[in-house]
């Protein structure tokens, strides 16, 4: 009795042991009670009935990716290129991920491969080339579609290389290698055009500036010449002043001294033939002192008979 006892508590414990389970963090156990969908175990210490519980399949919640292998694929004008891709998908809902579909990880490659080529079969080579993001942008809406019912989210879809043939590269290397000479070319062509312009610039900056220093000289010039013959003016009109003044002055004395209205006339113009013996010199004589000149010469002869007879009258008093 005692072995029977011992017997069935040690397969009880073994019967705990084995429906005990550690699931790991990031991961969902989907568990099976008599071959029907019962829960899903998280992460943690879980208890799973043996016999009659199993677990039908452990997930991984993270990020996950997929590799597809490089496929050959025909354009739309009929050359093959090689496309190398990879897809990135999350298990969303672990009972959908597990009975909706049979394998998930060739069901995304299969309709990853499709797509791929029903996208490029649509475009040039040209177009495949430079058009990565929309190859990637139809082979995600076609993942998104057939995956609705999977239990998983398509994250992102990336062409990591697109390889044409040999030949076509070649091609290829030859168009970029002409392209680069005829940019160089352009870039050359359009620096000598800079250069010439700036030199143009240059030369007509230098034109107008040295036109402008021999204006400004010439006004400098004329200017200095101005005011050279304003002073020389100024000059001769003092000096012209002064002269009149001192024979406004002579006169003022020969007024003052008594002498008589005659003599005082032809000493005054005595004053201005002087006056006028200077070659810079220019005398202005009014009209009303004509009459006067014309008796300049009765006024001298007056003046050399009265000498005369001062003369005669000291010789006979000798």
């Amino acid at each position: 009795m005692l072995v029977v006892t011992l017997a069935i508590l040690i397969l009880a414990v073994i019967y705990v042991i084995r429906g005990i389970r550690f699931v790991p963090q990031q991961q969902v156990y989907v568990v099976e009670r008599l071959g029907k969908f019962n829960r899903c175990l998280d992460a943690g210490v879980r208890i799973v009935w043996p016999i009659i519980e199993r677990v039908r399949a452990r997930l991984d919640m993270r990020l996950l990716q997929i590799d597809i292998e490089p496929q050959n694929v025909i354009t739309k004008d009929n050359v093959g290129v090689t496309i190398d891709s990879t897809v990135f998908f999350q298990v969303i809902n672990p009972e959908q991920a597990t009975y909706s579909v049979a394998s998930l990880h060739a069901a995304i490659a299969n309709i990853c491969m499709s797509a791929m080529r029903q996208s490029i079969g649509k475009m040039q080579l040209d177009e495949t080339l430079d058009g990565r993001e929309k190859i990637a942008a139809d082979i995600r809406t076609a993942l998104d579609e057939a995956t609705a019912n999977w239990g998983i989210r398509i994250e992102r879809v990336e062409i990591l290389d697109i390889s044409p043939p040999a030949d076509i590269r070649q091609a290829m290397n030859l168009q970029m290698q002409a392209e680069r000479e005829k940019r160089a070319a352009i870039l050359t062509a359009e620096g000598e055009k800079q250069s010439a312009i700036l030199r143009a610039q240059g030369e007509k900056e230098s034109a107008i500036l040295r036109a402008e220093g021999e204006k400004e000289a010439r006004i400098r010039e004329a200017e200095g010449m101005k005011t050279a013959q304003e002073l020389e003016a100024q000059g001769r009109a003092e000096a012209i002043r002064l002269v009149a003044q001192a024979g406004k002055e002579r006169i003022r004395l020969l007024t003052e001294s008594g002498l008589p209205p005659n003599v005082l006339a032809y000493r005054s113009f005595e004053a201005l033939e002087k006056l006028a013996e200077g070659t810079s010199n220019t005398v202005f004589v009014p009209t009303s002192a004509a009459d006067t000149l014309a008796s300049a010469g009765a006024l001298a002869q007056m003046f050399n008979r009265q000498n005369g007879d001062k003369n005669q009258g000291t010789g006979e008093s000798k």
